[in-house]
């Protein structure tokens, strides 16, 4: 749905900003939340790092915040009551951007966060960026909001960006597996919880798809889907750090890449939960169906 012109508020306009918050509009997941509460008539306000950037919505204002900009969060926050906050793009300082984050949604006076963290979040996950999603999850316990925790496993939309230019996956998954989630599923659980976050304080969902593959599977599923023959080469895990060497990238990225396999290995993202069904009264889509539908 597009709008007339959505504006970019100042903090005159703050009085009359939507007290719903969304940030990530300009991102896919964000984005998706941010068309289907405008398609449902929500008002909301866009928290965004460039706000001219921000999709036209109905009922929608822009306002512009950093998450590691604690004071121009602070202003863009005020007045907001409940807040859905997108994880923040991979970074070095990304656990930081985070915290200082919620600590300005606390101080302007946000009363409920509804959170994108990870499946499986924890202190000593073997997804490296998992342990971040855990300390954020920790803050806003902390800080004592009411809080929704979405608990998102791989995407789904992300497998076909995983085959190189030559068709194969390489990682060291092993035999693992994982029960991977499409962003739409994901997207329709935030708007409903968002449409009334009262029937889900405290709540920590588990966001999965509806069947657990292994990267033998998922390259079997690519090559009958998309004619392109893939395979998949289980890489030993020095062996991937070596192959992901051709990118230029700092160490903590290197872990990052390479955990995501080896968390597939260690059994902790192949639990198939049913949340996204109970929540949206729908079944989760498969692999097989969002490239069936022309997705991703």
């Amino acid at each position: 749905m597009t709008a007339q012109n959505p504006g970019t508020a100042t903090l005159m306009d703050m009085p009359t900003l939507a007290t719903l918050a969304v940030t990530g509009s300009t991102g896919a997941l964000g984005g998706l939340v941010a068309r289907e509460l405008a398609d449902l008539g929500v008002a909301q306000r866009l928290v965004v790092r460039s706000p001219e950037r921000a999709p036209r919505l109905d009922r929608a204002d822009a306002v512009p915040a950093a998450y590691g900009d604690r004071e121009v969060a602070l202003r863009s926050l005020e007045g907001a009551t409940t807040l859905f906050m997108v994880s923040a793009s991979e970074a070095a300082d990304r656990l930081e951007q985070h915290l200082t984050f919620v600590d300005a949604a606390a101080d302007a006076g946000v009363q409920h966060v509804v959170y994108t963290s990870f499946f499986g979040a924890a202190d000593d996950c073997t997804f490296t960026l998992g342990r971040h999603h855990w300390a954020t999850e920790e803050h806003i316990r902390a800080r004592g909001m009411r809080f929704t925790f979405l608990r998102d496993n791989l995407y789904l939309d992300f497998f076909p960006h995983l085959v190189g230019d030559d068709g194969v996956i390489r990682g060291p998954a092993g035999q693992g597996r994982v029960s991977a989630v499409a962003r739409e599923d994901i997207a329709r659980v935030a708007v409903n919880v968002l449409l009334d976050p009262e029937a889900h304080v405290g709540k920590t969902y588990h966001l999965t798809g509806r069947e657990a593959l292994s990267m033998d599977d998922v390259a079997g599923i690519l090559t009958e889907t998309t004619g392109r023959p893939v395979t998949y080469h289980d890489e030993t895990v020095a062996e991937a750090y070596e192959s992901r060497k051709r990118w230029d990238a700092p160490d903590w990225q290197y872990d990052a890449w390479v955990s995501t396999y080896t968390a597939m290995a260690a059994g902790e993202v192949a639990e198939i939960s049913q949340d996204v069904a109970k929540l949206t009264g729908r079944e989760p889509l498969t692999l097989r169906e969002l490239l069936a539908a022309g997705r991703p």
